[in-house]
């Protein structure tokens, strides 16, 4: 099959899945009777605002400016954020947000037991109900159940998307529209009290000194002294559809480390300690890991320290805009247009196929065979030296 008839039938198939399915339609049609049950709203006045979001490491980060803007235009409100334990390091970095509650939401926990969704919504609906709110904000657009749990909890005041899972249980929505995601959390929290944020907003992860010493005290133990450029490498993502070959990273890093005399350190997980090793194996040049051997703050403060941080889509790469560093970044399923790190496009360059299908924003084809899905494998090694080679030149 050629690369055109390939990317026709794979929109084909993608408009095919981003359409709602018959079980989908049932479930909606089941929410929109739950939300006409009588059900008693919380008791008491509070000045208290919950945000509920269930996402990962990046999705949580882009929420940040909409938190700062709620507490910049309701000052006395105090704010609590709602999220997995998987990402919770990210809310307790900030100053705005008060509490940080964690909630293991069905179909977001990686690996692990699959818990009843209902039960789940129910248990937790009462716990927020104890605690009290006058208002919630649904900061996934797709996101029924957060949306379903606000409304079981009684808070009075429900701001979310205007999409048909959430529509029933909402009593302010808006539109979804086809920008980054941080503008998207942005403009559903202002449409809270009628705000709009003037020029660009700002993307900023906090770094406390405990991390920066530990990082420092890491670089000097593995013999990498303050003056010597540092490029960080971060190939895993929470999708095996944004995944590059261990060959393809392993040349590319060989080809920094010998033009730039830079000293190489791998990122991940502790999950992606074999990718790591496996990519190592394959290099010529020596190089560094730290696979699972950071907090989310001490990784952050290893990216302030880099001259760039290159690697797939992944909640890494927001981080490293962050903290101010440049990007390079792999993206392939996924729509940049929504999910580039933030801030300028000449400091965090994007590198993806151009197959016609690209972005289909299908994380899991699974059910197909990964030879129809070529978006991140068609990515050549020149490339991405070629945008790293800008960025540390000072020329993109």
């Amino acid at each position: 099959m050629n690369r055109a008839a390939l990317g026709q039938r794979n929109r084909r198939l993608s408009e095919k899945l981003h359409r709602a399915s018959r079980k989908q339609r049932v479930r909606n049609a089941a929410l929109r009777m739950v939300a006409g049950l009588p059900l008693p709203a919380g008791r008491g006045e509070w000045e208290r605002s919950l945000l509920i979001r269930p996402d990962h490491l990046g999705d949580v980060l882009l929420t940040m400016p909409a938190v700062q803007a709620l507490k910049q235009a309701q000052p006395d409100t105090s704010i609590h954020m709602v999220c997995g334990p998987w990402s919770a390091e990210v809310p307790a970095a900030y100053p705005e947000i008060d509490r940080v509650l964690t909630l293991d939401f069905p179909g977001f926990a990686r690996g692990g037991a699959r818990r009843n969704p209902y039960i789940s919504l129910l248990q937790a609906a009462r716990r927020l109900r104890q605690i009290g709110y006058d208002s919630a904000y649904i900061l996934r657009r797709d996101h029924w159940w957060g949306a379903c749990l606000a409304y079981l909890a009684g808070i009075p005041r429900r701001i979310g998307f205007d999409m048909p899972g959430l529509r029933p249980f909402l009593t302010r929505s808006v539109a979804p529209r086809h920008q980054h995601a941080l503008m998207q959390n942005l403009s559903l929290v202002e449409t809270a009290f009628d705000e709009h944020s003037g020029g660009l907003a700002r993307l900023q992860f906090p770094v406390d000194r405990a991390a920066s010493d530990y990082i420092e005290d890491w670089l000097e133990n593995a013999e990498i002294p303050r003056q010597r450029l540092l490029i960080c490498i971060h190939p895993g993502a929470g999708a095996s559809s944004k995944h590059w070959s261990a060959e393809n990273w392993a040349a590319v890093a060989d080809a920094l480390t010998r033009q730039f005399d830079a000293a190489m350190v791998f990122t991940g997980t502790a999950a992606e300690a074999s990718m790591l090793s496996e990519i190592r194996a394959e290099t010529k040049a020596a190089s560094h890991s730290l696979a699972g051997g950071t907090s989310v703050s001490q990784l952050a403060a290893l990216y302030q320290r880099a001259g760039a941080v290159l690697g797939a889509d992944s909640g890494a790469m927001h981080l490293a805009a962050a903290v101010g560093s440049p990007t390079v970044t792999l993206f392939g399923p996924a729509d940049p247009g929504e999910f580039a790190p933030w801030g300028d496009a000449r400091r965090h360059i994007v590198v993806h196929s151009d197959i016609s299908c690209r972005p289909c924003r299908i994380l899991d084809w699974s059910a197909d065979a990964p030879s129809f899905h070529p978006c991140v494998r068609d990515i050549k090694p020149r490339q991405v030296i070629e945008a790293a080679r800008r960025i540390l030149q000072g020329c993109a």
